[in-house]
């Protein structure tokens, strides 16, 4: 076992595996962010610790039964509908779902909705008494059950994306844990960064909108490459860091009390 780490093709899948759960993990922590600012601060925090100790763990379960992950990739049921062939001879979407499908279906339309009622609140703050009404603050449990709810559906996505790209039990490990381990350091300044920044925290909620429709596009059968969801993502990130520099360098200095030097 000793020996199988000194190899270096063994590094270099782990080294891909863990920037790969990195950036995925990107997502879960976005939303942790989002929903543990509607809490109370002394209980933000607690909430995160939450969200990312259940997110290891589901992937470190997960992992020890890879068996049952990789069948959620057999179709379930099929309604023999699918779209037009496209450019590579596949159709551009299909109804034979697996239950990965319905996962990925599921929790697309959670973070479809939970994007949409936060961006209302943000754009509307008075309750309209609409379907997408969203209070200004939550309870622990709901947040909590929220979260949950996200792990489950990006933790698939996660072991099911290591699975892909190494077939060491142990890399998979590996990489897990340093990549929730990171997000566990990040989580508290992220959070306050994107409490502290109010047009971050509207472009956070379009990278939610966008991941939701990411998700249920994949579950229908149309996959898009996450590399360009996170160039976008990226780019996006890049444009509004630019806009923070220039409102702060067109804030009025303050000038120095008159009779002083």
């Amino acid at each position: 076992m000793f020996e199988l780490f000194l190899t270096p093709e063994i590094w270099a899948a782990f080294f891909a595996l863990a920037t790969m759960e990195i950036v995925l993990g990107i997502d879960n922590l976005i939303f942790i962010s989002i929903v543990a600012n509607k809490l109370p601060e002394p209980a933000r925090s607690r909430a995160r610790q939450v969200g990312i100790a259940l997110a290891l763990v589901l992937r470190l379960l997960l992992l020890g039964m890879i068996a049952w992950i990789v069948g959620l990739k057999e179709p379930v049921f099929d309604l023999g509908i699918s779209g037009p062939v496209g450019m590579h001879g596949e159709p551009t979407f299909e109804t034979s779902f697996s239950w990965r499908d319905l996962i990925l279906i599921g929790g697309g339309l959670f973070l479809v909705w939970k994007a949409t009622t936060e961006i209302q609140q943000k754009v509307q703050p008075q309750p309209a008494g609409t379907v997408f009404a969203s209070r200004p603050t939550a309870a622990l449990g709901a947040v909590i059950v929220q979260i949950v709810a996200l792990d489950v559906v990006f933790s698939v996505d996660s072991i099911l994306t290591a699975i892909g790209m190494t077939d060491v039990l142990a890399v998979m490990y590996a990489a897990v844990i340093v990549a929730v381990g990171i997000m566990f350091l990040a989580a508290g300044p992220v959070t306050r960064f994107v409490h502290e920044n109010p047009t971050v925290i509207m472009l956070a909620l379009a990278f939610l909108l966008m991941i939701g429709m990411v998700l249920i596009a994949d579950g229908f059968g149309r996959h898009v490459p996450k590399g360009y969801i996170y160039a976008a993502m990226a780019f996006a990130a890049f444009v509004e860091a630019l806009n923070m520099f220039a409102r702060r360098s067109q804030r009025p200095r303050m000038k120095p009390p008159s009779g002083t030097q």
